[in-house]
């Protein structure tokens, strides 16, 4: 048998597709629990759920992680309904998500240490932030022009917080890519802070 089957037969134990269940109804509540954020554009919003599928990928390990940000995603997209932007939101939210989540808790489960969860989440948060230019520029607000009015509109947001930003990639540079890497700053450290005592609790050793 190889080690692929039995890590595949490991994940999909009873208990720990029960664990999977839970934290995926706690990500999607967070992810519902979205707010704006002064200095940005109203419809980009911040949420903490990537911390749910970050504790879980550590604890249960990275297909775990990534399985729960699936489901969180889904279950957002049935409910809210694709729309006139065809759903990109969560599916850039699921992409952006999983490479987190995956790079973070590939990187723990070789060094399950502090330290290693630090430059997991480190290297995760990095990750993230970087993916998130190239998929916002070249597929997200393309489409977003289409649903938002066009690339004026959408450029006369950013506008009216920075005057001289003269086009998308400078909106995105100087807007969104700090965000994004303070929202991954943010659901590193709660991940960290939390992971000691609740680990515990979702690998059932208490």
């Amino acid at each position: 048998m190889t080690d692929a089957v039995i890590a595949k037969k490991k994940l999909f134990t009873t208990r720990n597709m029960a664990v999977i269940a839970v934290m995926s109804a706690l990500a999607t509540v967070i992810y519902y629990l979205d707010f704006p954020v002064p200095l940005m554009p109203s419809f980009i919003k911040l949420d903490l759920s990537n911390v749910i599928s970050l504790l879980t990928g550590f604890s249960l390990g990275p297909a775990a992680g990534a399985t729960v940000c699936l489901i969180k995603n889904v279950i957002h997209l049935v409910i809210k309904g694709m729309g006139t932007t065809m759903g990109i939101g969560d599916i850039f939210d699921f992409v952006t998500s999983v490479t987190f989540v995956l790079t973070a808790a590939i990187i723990y489960k070789r060094n399950r240490t502090k330290k290693g969860a630090m430059i997991a989440c480190i290297v995760g948060t990095l990750v993230f932030t970087i993916i998130s230019l190239p998929l916002n520029y070249f597929i997200v607000y393309p489409i977003y022009f289409k649903a938002f009015g066009g690339e004026a509109a959408i450029l006369g947001m950013y506008q009216e917080l920075m005057p001289s930003v003269d086009s998308i990639f400078a909106a995105l540079c100087i807007f969104n890519l700090p965000f994004t890497f303070i929202k991954g700053v943010l659901c590193a450290l709660v991940t960290v802070l939390l992971y000691k005592p609740l680990s515990p609790v979702i690998k059932g050793k208490f």
